[in-house]
C-alpha cells in the first residue's frame, strides 16, 4: 500500500488554562507531505510539570522512530512498544534531575503511516479519527474513568460530559515504574479524501464527534477547517486545547480490510 498526504495542519493553544501542557509533533511549521509519524499528548500534573511530560514523551518517540527507521530502513510495529519504552526510560531520568516533576504523566496518541497500512497507537483519552463523508470509520476509545463506568453500565453516555471525574484517566505514560498499556491498531481501509484528526480532550469537550465529522469532510480548505475548530475551542475550552489534521491524498492498495486491532501492550 501507498498512502501520499496532503500537508497536515496542526495547533495548540493554552485555552482556559494558565499554560499549555499540550504538545503535538511535527508542529505546523514543520508540517508537510513527507511527515509519516505524528503524535499529540496532553500532560497531566499542573504543578508536577505536565508540559515537560508531554514535550519529553513527543521528543523521545519521534527520535526514537527516526533513529531506527535511519538504520533499519523498514518498519516494525515492535518500534510502537520501543519508542514508548524509551519515553519511559526519558520519564525516569527527568525525574531523577528535577524531583518536583515526580507524578508529571501524559496521553498519548500516535499515527505512523507504514508501507503497509496507518498504524495508530493511544493511551489516555486523547482521540485519533478517521472520517470518510461525514462518517466516523475509526475512533480510538478513551481509557478514562467515566468510560469505563459507560461500558459497565454504571453512567449514562449523556450524563458523561457533567460527570465530576470526567477528566479522570486510566492509562498514561509516567515513567518505567509503572509501565503503560497501550491500544495498537492496523488500519488498511483508507481511501483518497479521507481525514485523520486527531486531538485532546480540550477539543472534545467542545466538538461532538458528528460536528466534527460534518466540518471535516467539508470542502473548507484544512486551514479553515482548523481555524474553525480553534474559534469554537477559544470560547468555549476550558482546557488547552490541540490537534493536528492529515487529510488523504492518494492511496494504491490491494485487498484492503476496515481495521485490525492488533493487540494491548504492557511491559
Amino acid at each position: 500500500m501507498n498512502i501520499t498526504i496532503k500537508k497536515p495542519v496542526s495547533f495548540s493553544e493554552k485555552g482556559g488554562r494558565l499554560n499549555n501542557e499540550d504538545f503535538v509533533f511535527p508542529g505546523n511549521e514543520q508540517s508537510s507531505i513527507n511527515n509519516r509519524l505524528f503524535l499529540v499528548c496532553d500532560g497531566v500534573g499542573g504543578s508536577n510539570k505536565g508540559e515537560d511530560a508531554s514535550s519529553i514523551a513527543c521528543d523521545s518517540i519521534q527520535t526514537y522512530f527516526h533513529t531506527y527507521l535511519d538504520s533499519e530502513k523498514e518498519f516494525n510495529p515492535q518500534i510502537i512498544e520501543k519508542s514508548i519504552r524509551y519515553a519511559e526510560i526519558l520519564f525516569d531520568e527527568h525525574v531523577r534531575k528535577h524531583p518536583d516533576s515526580k507524578g508529571m504523566a501524559t496521553t498519548l496518541c500516535l499515527l505512523f503511516f507504514a508501507h503497509d497500512a496507518v498504524y495508530l497507537t493511544h493511551a489516555g483519552n486523547s482521540r485519533i479519527y478517521q472520517f470518510r463523508n461525514g462518517k466516523i470509520i475509526f475512533k480510538t476509545e478513551d481509557h478514562s474513568m467515566v468510560n469505563s463506568l459507560i461500558k459497565s453500565g454504571l453512567l449514562k453516555l449523556e450524563d458523561a460530559a457533567t460527570h465530576p471525574q470526567k477528566n479522570v484517566i486510566c492509562r498514561a505514560i509516567q515513567g518505567s515504574f509503572l509501565p503503560v498499556e497501550v491500544d495498537i491498531v492496523k488500519i488498511t481501509d483508507v481511501h483518497p479524501n479521507d481525514v485523520f484528526f486527531m486531538c485532546t480532550d480540550g477539543v472534545t469537550e467542545v466538538w461532538s464527534d458528528n460536528e466534527l465529522g460534518k466540518l471535516l469532510s467539508s470542502r473548507k480548505s484544512s486551514e479553515e477547517k482548523i481555524d474553525v475548530i480553534k474559534e469554537k475551542c477559544q470560547d468555549n475550552a476550558h482546557d488547552n486545547y490541540s490537534g493536528c489534521l492529515i487529510p488523504i491524498h492518494e492511496v494504491n492498495k490491494v485487498n484492503a480490510i476496515k481495521h485490525i486491532f492488533l493487540y494491548t501492550f504492557m511491559y
